[in-house]
């Protein structure tokens, strides 16, 4: 159904009928009661806290574990994140929090494979753009400068890019 037939259909919908289809969709399909809660209860701090703790626990897991340095976990939130379109300041401050991590965990590290510095370099790149374009960039300025300062002084391979890219959006 294309999105102009369903709007049709839901201008042809009565008052109740229509309500009945929201309480439906919220009752069957957690994406809707997700968004729901969130557009009237946006918590966003204890979102942003959450997040957090799952993305550290990808380089710092608790018990010992061994540390599965996973950037899917911090993709799905952000995307999750995007969205819900959430406050930009919350979702560029989890952006940069994943690098910052992941530098955290790599600088005492000798085995830090190029895969995980380009997925790093990717990551940086989201959340330079990200804070460009929402207009925020000049409160980021300081952590995207450290984070291409922390590339290079772990001599990451691809240090240089991160320096460009700093250089490009600052």
């Amino acid at each position: 159904m294309s999105k102009r037939d369903f709007k049709k259909y839901i201008r042809s919908l009565e008052k109740e009928d229509l309500e009945e289809q929201i309480l439906d969709l919220y009752n069957r399909f957690d994406d809707v009661k997700i968004f729901y809660n969130f557009v009237f209860n946006p918590n966003e701090e204890k979102l942003v806290k959450e997040a957090k703790f799952k993305i550290s626990k990808e380089y710092f897991p608790p018990n010992n574990r061994k540390p599965k340095k996973r950037r899917s976990i911090a993709h799905k939130l952000i995307k999750h994140f995007l969205k819900l379109e959430m406050e930009a300041h919350s979702l560029a401050d989890v952006m940069f929090y994943n690098i910052e991590i992941a530098q955290t965990f790599s600088k005492d590290k000798e085995n830090i494979t190029e895969s995980f510095e380009k997925s790093m370099l990717k990551s940086y790149e989201q959340a330079t753009e990200y804070v460009i374009s929402n207009g925020i960039s000049s409160e980021f300025g300081s952590r995207i400068n450290n984070i291409a300062e922390e590339a290079g002084s772990q001599k990451w391979k691809n240090a240089y890019q991160f320096d460009r890219l700093r250089d490009q959006f600052l």
